[in-house]
């Protein structure tokens, strides 16, 4: 689930009624206007009204990624910013131990975030999963994205491909996976971030965006189960979010080191179109408090022969 910033008066979208139906295997020369038949469905690719060079991606009729082909460094989806400033908090761009980063991104989409990163880390290794092979085919050809092995399009279900990674081979994941309004329930459980934390690095950063209504109670839980796993957690939201009055996005991470509290990632969380709070470990565990921690449902019983 993605809802879209505040930046420019970006806010109109336009809609397409044509179907472009290209055949598999072929190459189509940027991004054309029009709906498109995916593996999970289909896609609607619209030009950004309020931006000549600005693209948005809708999947099965939800809002999944914005891209600006001139500029990657332009999120126009405020959660996404929050994810850029925090792992930008850890590792700052202009450092040169941060040049050869290494990313993995559970959910494509548009490749949004790994396009960022590319340009902010030039020589950043990163891979996106993806679990609609045709629509990395598309983003490929839509949206010139940086080639291998700068950026590996891995087609699979993202847990899945998470388990078969090899331990501490990640410096940051980050998980933007929704099916309807919803992360599948496979990828917010403490198995499922015993493998993320197989996975990362020392050091490593678990990005997580947690969609919710105003109820809070996926969010809770999702929380809980991040803080069980993990030593030192944040969220990020803004303040409406934070205190259960709309439906949206919160961004939540985890880290076996210290995420410190960087009084320039606070100011540059309030200075955007959509200002954020940030909460530390003691505001996420107080948040989580009494909310069940996920886990995977057990095996079913064996028959006996």
């Amino acid at each position: 689930m993605a809802k879209r910033g505040k930046s420019g008066g970006r806010n109109s979208i336009r809609a397409v009624a044509g179907v472009v139906d290209v055949p598999a295997g072929s190459r189509q020369s940027g991004p054309v206007e029009g709906v498109y038949y995916i593996d999970t469905g289909d896609c609607e690719l619209v030009a950004d009204q309020d931006n000549s060079t600005g693209w948005l991606l809708k999947i099965n009729g939800v809002m999944s990624s914005h891209i600006d082909l001139a500029d990657p460094l332009f999120l126009d989806f405020e959660y996404m910013r929050w994810m850029a400033a925090l792992v930008e908090s850890r590792w700052p761009p202009s450092d040169a131990s941060s040049a050869k980063l290494r990313g993995l991104h559970l959910g494509g989409g548009a490749c949004s975030m790994a396009r960022y990163f590319a340009a902010a880390y030039p020589d950043a290794r990163q891979v996106v999963v993806e679990l609609d092979g045709k629509l990395a085919e598309y983003v490929r050809n839509w949206f010139d994205l940086p080639k291998a092995p700068l950026l590996r399009i891995r087609v699979g279900e993202a847990r899945a491909v998470t388990e078969t990674l090899t331990a501490h081979t990640r410096d940051f994941i980050i998980r933007d996976v929704f099916a309807g309004a919803h992360t599948p329930r496979p990828l917010t459980t403490t198995e499922f971030n015993q493998h993320v934390k197989r996975v990362l690095a020392p050091g490593g950063l678990y990005v997580a965006n947690s969609g919710d209504a105003p109820d809070l109670r996926n969010a809770r839980e999702d929380a809980a189960t991040i803080a069980a796993a993990f030593k030192h957690t944040v969220i990020i939201a803004d303040p409406a979010m934070l205190k259960g009055r709309r439906y949206g996005n919160m961004v939540m991470a985890g880290s076996d080191e210290p995420i410190v509290d960087d009084p320039r990632l606070r100011r540059r969380l309030l200075g955007g179109a959509v200002p954020a709070h940030l909460w530390d470990d003691a505001q996420v565990r107080a948040f989580a408090a009494g909310a069940p921690v996920r886990h995977d449902p057990p095996p079913p019983p064996s028959i006996a022969e």
